[in-house]
């Protein structure tokens, strides 16, 4: 079969343009296809590196009420909880609204605890415990921002008023590439201290000694907490992320339902580009027969040309995709915790492309392998 490579790429190239615009259309498309599966490998991604070993307790009400800080001793006091912290969502804004990203005032002594696959030095948790301004980053958050050790960032209160200034003393590493790195951690007593001591938090964070007790601990915590001013609702780190998730509704499915019209539309566009190759070729496939190809070697050609445009088409959309999105650190606002093109989701790419190929050279392979040499011949179109 090596030896018809030259006649394919001949054909192929036969009409430049329509060539070109197809791979383009392919390029589009496939790019389109990565980038919404790769929303939900983002979204998936996230809930995986939820710990089972964690709860979320929050206001019953709504997360922008706060509890009371004096809350964290009688969690930690509950049958089955190890530890309990404090996480307060700051919403600051770093020089202007588009530079998003999630920061959060903290137990300055338990919460680091609390998540032992962010890699710190001894050092740097302990210069965070005993310094009110300093500050950990992530990351990711460092590299987007060229933040170093020592540097100082400034950021303006949304929520709690005014201009607060933080120290980096540390960079956290993550365990594994999905966790989330594009964040800022606080101490709470600098917040605290600030605000005239006003003994309010967000969340607390649950390190359960059984994680498989966590529904029966979270039913505890919330009946200690029923009819008081501030009741509580406990959940599973997961279920606390799902919220943030099922606000966006039911995104898989309008997702996919895009996916598959993008799938549908490029599909029809290759077929009608291949079905005009081949009539325009009708003479030529009579002549290849008349020298003696049989059926089967020109069914081959067609649906090499086919497999040839859609594949490069599929490599070049889906190595865009890669590309764009390794090195611009997109992360949707903040929302995305890794925005990453998964080996999975280039390999379903390529299957589209391959698949795409095959629907498209199917019919005028079939009609090829069906032409009778004098009706060929006879073909003025």
């Amino acid at each position: 079969m090596t030896r018809f490579v030259p006649f394919i790429l001949r054909s192929t190239l036969r009409n430049k343009r329509r060539t070109v615009l197809t791979i383009l259309s392919l390029v589009i498309s496939l790019f389109l296809f990565c980038t919404l599966r790769t929303v939900i490998t983002s979204l998936a991604s996230s809930l995986e590196s939820a710990s089972t070993a964690r709860l979320i307790t929050r206001r019953s009400t709504s997360l922008t009420f706060m509890m009371p800080a004096s809350y964290r001793d009688r969690l930690a006091q509950i049958p089955g909880v190890e530890d309990a912290a404090y996480m307060t969502w700051f919403g600051g804004v770093y020089i202007d609204e588009r530079n998003f990203f999630a920061q959060f005032a903290v137990d300055p002594v338990r919460y680091l605890a609390m998540y032992p696959e962010y890699r710190l030095t001894p050092e740097e948790k302990d210069t965070f415990r005993r310094e009110r301004t300093a500050c950990i980053i992530g990351e990711k958050l460092a590299q987007k921002y060229g933040f170093k050790k020592g540097d100082r960032i400034t950021l303006r209160g949304t929520i709690f008023q005014g201009i607060w200034d933080f120290t980096v003393c540390g960079i956290a590493l993550p365990a594994t590439p999905d966790l989330d790195t594009n964040w800022l951690l606080f101490n709470g007593e600098y917040l605290n201290q600030r605000m005239d001591d006003f003994g309010q938090v967000g969340t607390f964070v649950l390190k359960l000694k059984d994680p498989s007790r966590a529904g029966d601990i979270a039913r505890i915590v919330d009946a200690t907490f029923a009819n008081s001013a501030a009741e509580t609702k406990t959940e599973t780190e997961k279920a606390f992320q799902l919220g943030f998730i099922s606000m966006l509704g039911n995104i898989q499915a309008v997702i996919y339902a895009l996916g598959s019209a993008i799938v549908i539309a490029i599909g029809l566009v290759s077929m009608n580009t291949m079905m005009m190759a081949a009539r325009e070729r009708t003479r030529e496939i009579a002549v290849l027969k008349a020298l003696g190809f049989n059926d089967r070697t020109v069914v081959g050609l067609v649906l090499a040309e086919s497999l040839l445009i859609t594949l490069v088409g599929g490599l070049l959309g889906a190595g865009l995709a890669r590309l764009v999105f390794t090195f611009s650190n997109f992360t949707g606002g903040g929302f995305f915790q890794q925005f990453r093109v998964t080996d999975g989701t280039l390999a379903q790419a390529m299957g589209i492309a391959l698949f795409l190929g095959l629907v498209s050279g199917l019919a005028p392979a079939w009609n090829a392998a069906r032409l009778r040499i004098v009706d060929a011949l006879r073909h003025s179109g």
